[in-house]
């Protein structure tokens, strides 16, 4: 039996440990487009609750387009260049952590 709970365990701890490396790579990738210290912990946060790690790659490859600044002006913009994915839920969990997050209800 305690061969059994040794791996789960270590399987349970792996997945808290990888969910916090993810969490903290989109914090800093929503940093990186400009976003705040606030909105950036409160969107990763939910954001990796929610999306897969190939959608989370979808937003970590996500570039301006040429002409356009490095960084969005606003979180509207930001959530504007993410309609660029394609991808409706990624945009669905974007647009709604960001309104949530903006107003303060993250």
């Amino acid at each position: 039996m305690r061969l059994l709970l040794l791996p789960l365990g270590a399987a349970l701890l792996l997945t808290g440990c990888i969910d916090k490396i993810a969490e903290s790579r989109v914090k800093s990738a929503l940093l990186d487009a400009g976003l705040s210290e606030r909105n950036s912990a409160c969107m990763a946060e939910r954001m990796v609750d929610r999306l897969s790690i190939s959608q989370l790659r979808k937003l970590e490859n996500l570039a301006p387009r040429e002409g356009e600044p490095k960084k969005p002006t606003s979180l509207s913009g930001y959530v504007e260049r993410v309609r660029r994915v394609g991808d409706v839920e990624v945009l669905t969990v974007t647009s709604s952590s960001a309104a949530l997050c903006a107003a303060g209800f993250g």
